[in-house]
């Protein structure tokens, strides 16, 4: 599940027309979503199925430290000539030094690798080792604590190892009797600052960029909404290789879309959007109801990324 940092700095009060945004159509455009391959709740083939018919033409499965969703679609033959599907991952990278930010992680989205690079593929099973690691220290963090979810994580599938995460240690709270929802777990349990709480290890956000873009594609930060305030750290991942800044987020409001797109524009950077949908909150198709992502947003990007067979 992606948590956005908390905003620092003065905000001055919206106008009526800087509420809520309110899509004038399907969205055609979602290049952040999740599927069972990490911590979503539905299958590639059925996620980018459920995509299509919500009207989505360019759509990018952004699991975590993970192609293999990607993968799965394109060799089920499933994708119709309808849609352009993005290869497309995120990186919750951390961040050692002292800035203020939420969890201390910045989450990094890439667009485009080559889906045989080696050596990318080498750094997400480290990610993904890391984050084994960091589930069963929650397993046994939340049995000291009184919580035990021992008997639900027993259930989970040994194939579905690569993808656990904070979200299925969630749904066990819940399964167990411990938590109401996905975001009371986080809240109460499992977030930062919380008794449940155990922290992550793995890449930084330079080495993550760094990777992206030594496989061929574009990273790009997600859901930071703090952009305006934090200009100083968003040169110095453009130093090194950032892309571009995630700007129509479902969950950003008109004017957090409006300031973090001048941010985007004033630093040269692409601008993408996307549902970061997982499925504990509904359908698909309920999800990209609430979403707007303008069509020259896909256009623009998969005209920056190198075509591949």
């Amino acid at each position: 599940m992606s948590e956005t940092g908390r905003a620092t700095g003065r905000r001055r009060i919206p106008r009526p027309d800087e509420g809520a945004v309110i899509p004038p159509g399907p969205s055609p455009v979602d290049l952040h979503a999740h599927t069972t391959r990490s911590d979503g709740v539905l299958e590639p083939v059925r996620l980018v199925a459920d995509a299509v018919a919500a009207g989505v033409r360019v759509f990018a499965l952004t699991d975590h430290d993970t192609l293999a969703g990607y993968r799965d679609v394109v060799a089920a033959g499933t994708v119709p000539d309808t849609m352009t599907l993005i290869p497309g991952v995120e990186i919750n990278a951390l961040v050692t030094r002292d800035l203020g930010l939420w969890e201390g992680e910045l989450h990094i989205l890439g667009f485009g690798m080559d889906p045989d690079d080696e050596a990318f593929e080498a750094a997400l099973a480290a990610q993904r080792d890391e984050r084994r690691s960091r589930f069963w220290r929650t397993v046994d963090r939340l049995r000291e604590i009184a919580l035990p979810i021992d008997a639900q994580v027993a259930t989970l599938d040994p194939k579905d190892e690569d993808a656990l995460g904070r979200p299925t240690i969630a749904r066990a709270l819940i399964a167990a009797g411990f938590a109401t929802s996905v975001e009371d777990a986080f809240a109460r349990i499992i977030g930062h600052g919380s008794p449940g709480y155990v922290r992550r290890s793995g890449l930084g956000p330079e080495d993550a960029i760094r990777v992206i873009r030594a496989a061929g594609g574009l990273p790009v930060l997600a859901h930071f909404r703090e952009a305006p305030q934090r200009m100083d750290l968003l040169r110095e991942l453009v130093e090194v290789g950032l892309a571009g800044l995630e700007v129509y987020y479902r969950s950003f409001d008109q004017l957090t879309v409006s300031i973090v797109g001048d941010v985007a524009s004033r630093l040269g950077l692409l601008a993408t959007g996307g549902s970061d949908y997982h499925g504990d909150l509904g359908t698909y198709a309920e999800t990209h109801r609430t979403l707007w992502v303008p069509p020259e947003i896909g256009s623009t990007l998969t005209s920056r990324l190198t075509p591949r067979p």
